[in-house]
């Protein structure tokens, strides 16, 4: 079963924002492969915007010209991705990744290419252009797509071409965005809902086993059967940056998704935002929680069984970080935990509970402590 237990890797959005590129990605991998693949970290993943080649942190280039092939599908940018070249597409950092015996995961935006549908671009579909299977629907914080029109001629066929792609270039993991919540549709936020089936079944046929993960949150428990049925993980909240104020809100998004993760299903608390992020500005920063608050953190992600999805600069990594990320016991709790409950709630105290290897556990959290300014 695909993410029978929470999904464990790093992605690179927390320290490259949109510019990470080949050289950064394949340091970040060693540096999984050398230290935390013992731990049950596996997936590195290339977050947003690989296939624009100017990408320089997180404040996207609105209209950018994007790399794409005849058929309207996005590729990478051979300036940040050079051996993409020859279309090759992310072939050879997949190779590359696994033979250090780890997977590769990229990031994609829902819909269709935007430049796609203004030039009329055809599709894998013999007379369908990109502009027949868009629909009116956009993302309201980066211009790079359309939705797609989920019953438009073509649009089923269109996910498909997209997914045997990945699966030829050897992606074991997908994050899917401005799906999970789409903020222009603020009275319909899981607007996109066609969308993901659209894609869960282009996962099903394109013959590669893939997690597929749904971002941006915050998604619904309203729709909790419809993002079980077809995603590994989808996000609980929006963007989980280093600050206290977001992992506050964090310990009450889990009280509401307790008891709904199950073998191949997993709310997720998003990334990790230790060690060293952000390092498109000014060579970057260490993570703004204290020692404190990224211990909790790390045992409320664990105790929860959130995904563990690292953020900061892996090869960076000091040692206190890296002892916190590497944590036995912690660790058992996300992988093996079961029967996981919130047992005591207040704005003062949090009781956790969850049973590892027959043995009850109890993690107990002091917000006051943790969040003392």
């Amino acid at each position: 079963m695909i993410a029978e237990r929470p999904p464990m890797g790093w992605n690179s959005w927390d320290c490259y924002g949109a510019s990470v590129n080949e050289e950064q990605l394949l340091g970040n991998a060693r540096f999984m492969a050398d230290h935390l693949k013992k731990y049950g970290y596996e997936y590195v993943v290339n977050d947003i915007q690989w296939y624009e080649p100017t990408a320089e942190s997180t404040a996207y280039h609105r209209y950018a010209d994007l790399c794409m092939d005849e058929y309207s599908r996005l590729i990478p940018a051979v300036e940040r991705f050079p051996s993409s070249a020859g279309g090759k597409g992310f072939g050879p950092i997949a190779d590359e990744i696994h033979s250090m015996g780890l997977k590769y995961g990229i990031h994609i935006m829902r819909g269709v290419p935007r430049q796609a549908v203004h030039r009329g671009t055809g599709t894998v579909t013999e007379g369908v252009s990109a502009r027949d299977i868009a629909s009116s629907s956009f993302c309201a914080w980066n211009t790079d797509m359309y939705g797609v029109d989920a019953d438009a001629p073509g649009a089923a066929a269109y996910y498909d071409s997209l997914f045997g792609l990945y699966a030829s270039w050897g992606v074991d993991f997908v994050k899917v965005d401005d799906i999970a919540c789409v903020k222009s549709t603020p009275d319909d936020p899981y607007s996109a809902r066609r969308e993901i089936e659209l894609i869960s079944a282009a996962v099903k046929k394109c013959g590669r086993e893939m997690v597929v993960s749904l971002s941006p949150g915050p998604a619904r428990v309203a729709d909790a059967a419809h993002l079980k049925k077809h995603a590994n993980m989808w996000r609980m909240s929006d963007d989980m940056w280093d600050e206290p104020v977001h992992l506050r809100n964090m310990f009450d998004y889990c009280s509401v998704w307790q008891g709904i993760g199950e073998k191949g299903a997993w709310p997720d608390c998003d990334m990790l935002p230790l060690g060293r992020i952000a390092l498109y500005e000014n060579g970057g920063r260490d993570s703004r929680l204290t020692r404190a608050q990224q211990d909790a953190m790390m045992r409320l992600w664990c105790v929860f069984r959130s995904p563990l999805i690292i953020g900061g600069d892996l090869p960076s990594t000091d040692d206190e970080t890296l002892a916190l990320l590497t944590d036995s016991a912690c660790l058992d709790m996300q992988k093996n935990g079961s029967d996981v409950k919130e047992v005591f709630s207040s704005d003062e105290r949090r009781v956790w509970e969850t049973t590892v290897g027959g043995v009850k556990k109890t993690v107990e959290f002091d917000l006051n402590a943790i969040f003392r300014s």
